[in-house]
């Protein structure tokens, strides 16, 4: 403050000890400023403008006692010149005042200004940490549901004799709207289902976990894969909110009868890869949970030694290369017709590495994948 008082009067021209100038700016300052700091009571928690208000008036009170105050430290250390006391404070005070009034105002609004910033800079903090715990509490949630979601699909895919059934399920995020299922219905068949909802997260999670429910309990009590898709069909119509669907595919493989008989509710058609050459089952009805008076129809398909049978969602073929070309249908057809002989794991494996590979591990899309071998 000193240096910037001297420079000013410097550049008027005006001819004035430095000492002076020092001596008042360092009293002046360090007496108002700890007077207004005292007194903050009186001001701070009064709402703008009033606050401003009363500071000033708080100032301009106590500007005559500190300039006298200071003045006496001056004439007494460094005077502007021979003269005496009274003489100095009478004919002085212009300048210190103004130089007093503006500190106090500068250091005032610059203490809001700072006082205001570091408030806001611990709400923000703590509005971060209150973010970051809310993350992971629902992280730690997401987890849970991921378990949960996991414990629903078969941990040992039952087999029957003739055939191998192999399955593999990945989803983009932590929970998934994909699911397979196997289970038994006597000795000798099986009841397979695979199914993508439309959407991701936890709301396709919740009804992928409604339809496997609504599966479970249909599949023993109805006649075929045709009449159960009806039925999960209706169920999903009065109850599913509008606009979510799902693809579905029911079969029912019979290890007596060496049959597949199944139903497509717009899923993918299965890919049947027999005697070296591959073919597409194209057998499909619309999608569950859109028409509820939509009549499914069903389809059989023999499997003889050595065919494979394969299953898939779109994450499977919708996976994209850095060139954002999709897999296709076509790679998963070659694939399936090269590892022909394989068993249906070493199948399901060797075509998820393809599609890992292709993508570069980068799934946008929930994949899932099942392969049944006749033996």
């Amino acid at each position: 403050m000193a240096v910037i008082v001297g420079s000013f009067f410097w550049a008027i021209g005006q001819d004035i000890n430095p000492a002076t100038i020092l001596l008042y700016s360092f009293f002046l300052g360090n007496l108002i400023l700890p007077l207004t700091q005292s007194l903050r009571g009186l001001y701070d928690q009064r709402p703008f403008p009033y606050n401003w208000l009363v500071f000033l008036a708080l100032v301009i009170g106590l500007l005559p006692p500190v300039y006298a105050i200071a003045s006496v430290f001056v004439w007494w250390l460094a005077p502007p010149a021979p003269q005496s006391l009274g003489h100095l404070i009478r004919t002085g005070w212009k300048f210190p005042f103004l130089a007093l009034f503006l500190i106090s105002v500068f250091a005032y609004a610059y203490r809001r200004a700072r006082e205001q910033l570091e408030r806001r800079n611990r709400e923000l903090q703590d509005t971060v940490q209150e973010g970051a715990a809310r993350l992971e509490m629902q992280e730690q949630e997401l987890l849970r549901a991921r378990e949960i979601q996991q414990s629903l699909l078969p941990r040992a895919i039952p087999q029957i004799a003739g055939f191998e059934v192999a399955g593999a399920w990945r989803p983009a995020r932590i929970v998934s709207g994909d699911y397979y299922d196997v289970f038994r219905l006597d000795e000798h068949r099986l009841g397979i289902c695979i199914a993508d909802v439309a959407g991701k997260g936890v709301s396709a999670a919740l009804l992928m976990a409604n339809v496997q429910a609504a599966v479970r309990a249909l599949a023993g009590s109805l006649e075929g894969p045709g009449q159960l898709c009806a039925r999960v069909n209706q169920l999903l119509c009065e109850n599913v909110a509008t606009g979510k669907f799902v693809t579905f595919l029911y079969g029912v493989l019979d290890g007596d009868a060496r049959t597949m008989e199944y139903c497509n509710a717009g899923h993918l058609c299965p890919i049947l890869v027999s005697g070296g050459a591959a073919q597409t089952l194209d057998c499909t009805g619309a999608v569950l949970g859109v028409f509820p008076a939509w009549k499914y129809e069903g389809a059989k398909v023999e499997l003889r030694p050595g065919d494979r049978l394969l299953l898939f969602t779109d994450g499977i073929t919708e996976a994209e290369n850095a060139e954002e070309q999709e897999f296709g249908e076509a790679n998963v057809a070659a694939i399936a017709r090269a590892c022909s002989a394989r068993t249906a794991a070493e199948m399901n494996e060797r075509l998820l590495a393809s599609v890992s590979s292709f993508c570069q591990n980068r799934f946008y899309d929930d994949a899932t994948l099942l392969v049944i071998a006749a033996r």
